[in-house]
């Protein structure tokens, strides 16, 4: 299994710096990661430190909350593409969805879906916060939206992948869309487990150690 190939490779902590961009960015040529994600400030400085590769610059949408606007989001999207970004993982409208206003989840994630075109949409479920009949019907809504993948976890709430969400989420998705598991992933053991799980991505800040193991 080349692992790599199914990485995110992933500096979303609040503190990163320029220099520590930078270090984590030469790994990415180095290894053929699916993709790099930085933070939104950070887009336009990975797009140039990475230009003479064929590696991906991702970033997030609405994060690590999702409970934005759906204006502020489209807005935050359009800003992204525009300094470079290719894929974007977005946070799904949790207000929204807790109120039962699915219509409104679906319309978001199409509008930003509409932006990309061709290019990769992610969207973020927090699977710590739904119970399993509410993880169904949010891939379901994420795929018949229009999404690339439905993603496990911000990293950022209660906790994060678990093989068993993975592959109750591959299972509702079906051939729709693709899952990515993120989260708490800091292993090599632990990335295959996803992956085995039904994770077609892995998103992980332990990329490096993961690849050296």
């Amino acid at each position: 299994m080349k692992i790599a190939t199914y990485i995110d490779h992933t500096l979303l902590k609040q503190s990163a710096t320029k220099e520590e961009i930078e270090s984590f960015c030469l790994a990415a040529k180095e290894y053929p990661f699916a993709s790099v994600f930085v933070h939104p400030y950070h887009v336009s400085f990975a797009k140039e430190l990475l230009k003479d590769t064929s590696v991906p610059i991702g970033t997030t949408v609405g994060f690590p909350l999702g409970s934005n606007t759906p204006e502020v989001k489209i807005y935050e999207a359009k800003n992204s593409l525009n300094n470079g970004a290719e894929e974007l993982d977005m946070v799904m409208n949790f207000p929204a969805f807790f109120s039962s206003d699915f219509e409104t989840v679906s319309n978001e994630i199409r509008e930003i879906k509409n932006l990309l075109g061709e290019r990769i949409l992610k969207v973020i479920i927090e699977t710590c916060l739904l119970d399993d009949e509410q993880k169904v019907l949010a891939c379901e809504i994420v795929a018949d939206s229009g999404a690339d993948f439905v993603k496990t976890s911000t990293g950022f709430s209660k906790s994060g992948a678990k093989a068993s969400d993975v592959s109750l989420m591959k299972s509702a998705c079906g051939s729709r869309c693709r899952v990515k598991a993120s989260g708490g992933i800091r292993d090599r053991e632990s990335a295959i487990l996803m992956i085995e799980a039904g994770a077609s991505r892995v998103g992980t800040s332990s990329s490096s150690k993961i690849m050296l193991t």
